[in-house]
């Protein structure tokens, strides 16, 4: 074991009350509901990366609570009220996000969301006939009358080919993944959460009152609790969570002149979603074409899905000339539920994971969920 000052053994190494691992938007969150909470708690987030590592700096940078065909689809695999739960708590996230910061702060941008359909697809068919099921439960939830509406004349308008229907949601958006992240980061490292990077995590003991946290630098830290908000990576720590790791592909174009996209964009159940970012095609998905081969922890991109996406670009989007400046993959975590995971492990471990590709609008409830656990625990 590495020796230490007794400096340090006083400041970066003292015992803590929460020890946090992992700096995606679910440890980031959590840090600032505790210590909101909490004030006098002593925090430390351990983060393997240099920067998050999974998904929460590698999406899309979409604000959504899910397309028509997507919560279709989720009320027919996980039933109607857990269906309308995760909505709930992705349409909370998103007020949550916009609560604690400025739109300017993290480029948020209030353009709408859209999903896209062919005439030939039954998801079509199914959305329309059941848009004012859709309407009806939104409201409750929103407070809003008609959140989806069929909007076919704006087809043109966005120059696209081989779609037929357009469906219109204004309360979604875009922002800017690295800008949330660094402005939580902001937030609670002013509430004195203090932030090691390149920290892995290999196990963890329970040491009389304390847990014994064994790092890759031969430095053990010590907390009364310790959560995990490791998404995709828990099985690690944890074997037997219901977790499937997934990987999420995306690329981006060089600029297309007048590109004519403004909103967020979904198409086939989400597998499919696309935006505008200064004029350039931010694209992503496709992994419904190789589901076993992307159910993996492997963060790079392959050239399966790197070439579907160029494909539904030609095919749908653009007949413009452009090149792709940039590819990269981020890990989803993803499981027999789409619910997320927020429970006491044992006594003094917690988790709040399988945020299935939705963490940007999720983990703000998610982790004001299990930090009133863990609360809870402190008093019990």
């Amino acid at each position: 074991m590495q020796q230490m000052s007794i400096w340090e053994k006083e400041t970066f190494f003292e015992p803590q009350d929460v020890i946090i691992i992992g700096s995606g938007f679910s440890g980031l969150w959590s840090a600032l509901h505790l210590k909101l909470l909490h004030p006098n708690y002593k925090v430390t987030i351990l983060e393997r990366g240099l920067i998050p590592t999974g998904a929460s700096t590698k999406n899309a940078g979409f604000s959504c609570f899910g397309s028509p065909s997507e919560i279709l689809n989720d009320a027919r695999l996980m039933g109607k009220d857990d269906m309308w739960q995760l909505v709930r708590m992705r349409f909370e996230g998103i007020k949550e996000i916009r609560n604690y910061f400025s739109d300017e702060e993290i480029e948020y941008d209030d353009s709408g969301g859209y999903e896209c359909f062919t005439d030939n697809s039954e998801d079509w068919h199914g959305c329309l006939s059941k848009l004012n099921w859709l309407n009806e439960g939104l409201k409750k939830i929103t407070g809003k009358d008609n959140v989806f509406t069929v909007a076919d004349k704006k087809l043109r308008q966005f120059g696209f080919h081989g779609f037929d229907h357009l469906v219109e949601n204004k309360l979604e958006g875009g922002l800017h993944p690295g800008k949330l992240i660094k402005a939580l980061l902001k937030k609670i490292q002013a509430l004195n959460v203090q932030v090691f990077t390149g920290v892995e995590v290999m196990n963890y003991v329970k040491n009389g009152n304390y847990l014994s946290v064994i790092t890759n630098h031969d430095i053990e830290f010590t907390a009364k609790k310790m959560l995990l908000c490791t998404n995709a990576f828990t099985q690690r720590l944890i074997p037997s969570i219901d977790i499937t790791p997934n990987r999420g592909q995306v690329l981006l174009t060089s600029p297309i002149d007048d590109l004519p996209l403004k909103g967020i964009f979904h198409f086939d159940k989400g597998f499919y979603y696309f935006r505008n970012l200064g004029n350039r095609i931010l694209l992503g998905g496709a992994r419904n074409m190789a589901f076993n081969e992307e159910n993996t922890l492997t963060i790079h991109t392959t050239e399966l899905i790197q070439d579907a996406l160029e494909q539904f670009i030609q095919q749908r989007l653009s007949t413009a000339p452009f090149t792709i400046t940039d590819r990269w993959a981020g890990i989803m975590a993803m499981g027999s539920e789409k619910l997320p995971i927020v429970k006491a492990i044992s006594e003094n471990v917690f988790c709040c994971v399988r945020m299935s590709g939705m963490g940007v609008a999720l983990a703000p409830v998610a982790a004001k969920k299990v930090v009133q656990l863990m609360s809870e625990s402190f008093t019990a």
